[in-house]
């Protein structure tokens, strides 16, 4: 099974990368949505909101470059574990999101990002070992 997921290494990493700069601009396109789930425990919502942007941002076009492809992946790893506290709160707060889009998540979805994050790690963690890649 391994090396038939090997072949999908390379292409889902061009679908990693832009999804994370895709997020990253959206904390600056609507940062008072993300701002909403900032555990209140956590200074200054807003700043936090942009600076999760930036990170996420440079982690996506850091994976796409083969040089900084495996520090990428591991800051990567290092944000989806910083980012966990808003998704617990969200899930155990019952968060109402107000904006575009928001409202009221479903359970299913408040609760289903928890593990969700569990595959994103995995799917990082899958190029900290870059030469596969770049091969």
């Amino acid at each position: 099974m391994r090396d038939g997921l090997e072949r999908f290494k390379r292409p889902l990493l061009y679908v990693m990368g832009p999804l994370y700069v895709v997020a990253g601009v959206l904390h600056f396109v609507v940062p008072e949505l993300y701002a909403q789930i900032i555990p209140p425990f956590l200074p200054a919502p807003l700043a936090l909101v942009y600076l999760s942007g930036v990170a996420e941002i440079a982690v996506g076009v850091g994976v796409l470059i083969p040089r900084t492809r495996r520090y990428a992946a591991w800051a990567t790893i290092a944000l989806l574990v910083a980012i966990f506290p808003a998704n617990v709160y969200m899930a155990t707060s019952m968060v109402v999101v107000d904006g575009i889009g928001g409202g009221d998540p479903s359970p299913l979805i408040r609760w289903g990002r928890l593990p969700l994050q569990g595959v994103l790690i995995l799917w990082a963690y899958w190029y900290t070992d870059s030469e596969t890649v770049d091969a």
